[in-house]
């Protein structure tokens, strides 16, 4: 997500889809500005001793490229938290994607003050889902509070809380997370959150209820009729995305329904109410990765999944989706956005602790989310996206400059 000179929002385009790759043959994408290229953590291991496996994680943040913003900063940022509460089988990993003009101070808070939540709510191991919500909220009203001007300036937050077994999985906004599912001889890639735009009818129903103009910028031109209310997919008609305006003004443009901080956008429906997912790991989940949508814009999570198969080493996975999620970026925009990637590899897990090792085990908490669309068979096509939208943006109705 973001304001007008960073961010955008539609995904992959049919006229692309078909296209492979062998990920692990040449030399990666060469970055334009490696200097912009921090491995920020290297390689660790965390035991978790409960069920006798172990996770190892790596961490890859890459400043975006911005030409006519060369020293714009990265609006990521990210969290990894280990042992939560003094419990060895606790952890816990977060991804921040900041926009609009206060976006680097948004995601910064926000990264702070949510792990601090967590670990100070005495409840959080019986009862994660409440926790969760909790911290979201509370968070959120304190950005409203602090220093930093929210008023059209937030971040997602896309984490995964490892309890045991279990992941709790929480979302607000557009980054991702998504894990690798051995099935037979394939692996496939399930989505554990789900974006959240007005392309979705149920947060489009709920963001109207709450007073919000749902329409594209080609409509708030008066160049196609505002009274389709039906855009269809986000993949076929991501160019120019249905937007939330107040209902009086050309602001704010949000092309998200929920995120913290935005207080604007906040007045017609935008919360940060997290969407909680709940999965029980079996030995056929091989590794999960947490990003921002530098990553996801470009890529779809089936490809990023590939990617990451094809490396041992998920230091050499995070590069090799990095570089190529820089090199897509430079292909269709000539320029990139931040890119930050978490893949955490499962290792060693057994059928002991899985009530039901054959399935997925997903189960969603708070708002529902729909798996129905997941793939039921492989699909290594390389696809990627063109014709981008900014996430939040103002008309040029009457000659008005955008933001």
């Amino acid at each position: 997500m973001g304001c007008i000179h960073t961010k955008c929002c539609c995904r992959y385009p049919k006229s692309l889809v078909g296209e492979s790759q062998d990920f692990r043959q040449g030399v990666p994408y060469c970055l334009q500005d490696k200097n912009n290229t921090v491995i920020e953590k290297s390689l660790e291991l965390i035991p978790v001793a409960s069920h006798n496996y172990h996770l190892e994680y790596l961490v890859l943040a890459q400043r975006g490229y911005y030409p006519e913003s060369p020293d714009k900063e990265n609006q990521d940022s990210f969290c990894i938290r280990t042992n939560i509460q003094g419990n060895p089988n606790a952890h816990f990993f977060g991804v921040f994607d900041g926009h609009g003009q206060f976006g680097m101070q948004c995601s910064n808070f926000v990264k702070d003050r949510l792990i601090e939540k967590l670990c100070n709510d005495p409840t959080l191991l019986d009862d994660p889902v409440q926790a969760y919500n909790s911290a979201f909220l509370s968070t959120n009203d304190e950005l409203h509070t602090s220093e930093i001007d929210d008023s059209m300036s937030g971040t997602t937050a896309i984490t995964v809380l490892v309890v045991g077994d279990t992941l709790y999985v929480a979302n607000v906004g557009d980054s991702r997370a998504v894990i690798a599912v051995k099935e037979g001889n394939c692996v496939l890639a399930k989505d554990l959150s789900n974006d959240q735009t007005p392309f979705r009818k149920d947060e489009y129903e709920r963001v109207k209820l709450c007073g919000a103009r749902v329409l594209s910028v080609d409509q708030v031109e008066g160049l196609v009729d505002p009274d389709i209310q039906c855009w269809g997919d986000e993949e076929s008609q991501g160019g120019d995305p249905p937007r939330l305006w107040v209902q009086n003004g050309l602001y704010p443009g949000t092309a998200f329904t929920r995120s913290i901080g935005d207080s604007t956008a906040e007045k017609i429906g935008v919360n940060a109410v997290p969407e909680v997912l709940v999965l029980q790991l079996n030995p056929n989940h091989l590794f999960f990765v947490v990003a921002s949508d530098g990553v996801f814009e470009f890529l779809s999570s089936q490809t990023v999944v590939d990617m990451a198969s094809s490396y041992a080493d998920p230091q050499d996975a995070c590069t090799a989706i990095a570089a190529e999620s820089y090199k897509l970026w430079m292909e269709h925009e000539n320029r990139t956005d931040d890119i930050t990637i978490i893949v955490v590899q499962i290792k060693g897990l057994s059928n002991s602790g899985a009530e039901h090792p054959s399935s997925t085990g997903m189960e969603t908490a708070s708002s529902r989310i729909d798996f129905s669309d997941l793939p039921s068979k492989p699909n290594s096509q390389h696809v990627a996206v063109t014709n981008r939208n900014p996430v939040i943006v103002v008309p040029t109705l009457n000659n008005q400059t955008p933001l």
